[in-house]
């Protein structure tokens, strides 16, 4: 009996599987284009950034409504001429928006945003935070100040 060496993916498989999504020119369903987001919070701002490759900051949108950021946009496709050969689309085109939720408090007009090779960078200051307010605690009813109460008064004993 010969002992065959188990493998749970082949490594061959899973790549050719990964680069076979169907697009638009292999009349299958269309790649859906979710642009890589990475959100981190620094002792001041949220800070997202966004891998936009092939855009530029004409090409984006920032809307801060209800305290929803949403970042939104398109990557129009490269069409070029086909000819006699092979034809291959590997990468995605097409419009995404992604939202993201903040805390309660953030001010709109504080955001900025800078686009820079490919990577768009969003900081949002973080909202000032609420302090503890102590209530004052009324009588109702109580129109005059409250009776001092006194202490008996004792002579000192002569001896």
């Amino acid at each position: 009996m010969a002992l065959i060496r188990w493998e749970p993916v082949p490594v061959h498989r899973l790549f050719n599987s990964f680069f076979d999504t169907p697009t638009a020119a292999s009349a299958g369903t269309l790649r859906r284009w979710n642009p890589a987001i990475d959100v981190i919070e620094d002792e001041s701002d949220y800070v997202l950034r966004a891998d936009l490759p092939g855009l530029t900051e004409q090409d984006v949108s920032i809307e801060l409504e209800n305290d929803v950021l949403t970042v939104s946009g398109e990557r129009k496709s490269e069409h070029e001429e086909r000819k006699a050969g092979y034809y291959r689309i590997e990468r995605s085109s097409g419009s995404f928006r992604r939202s993201l939720r903040l805390p309660e408090g953030v001010d709109p007009e504080a955001v900025k945003a800078t686009f820079e090779h490919g990577v768009l960078e969003v900081r949002v200051p973080k909202p000032e935070q609420r302090k503890p307010r102590k209530v004052a605690i009324s009588v109702s009813g109580a129109t005059e100040a409250a009776p001092t109460i006194e202490g008996a008064k004792t002579e000192p004993q002569a001896a």
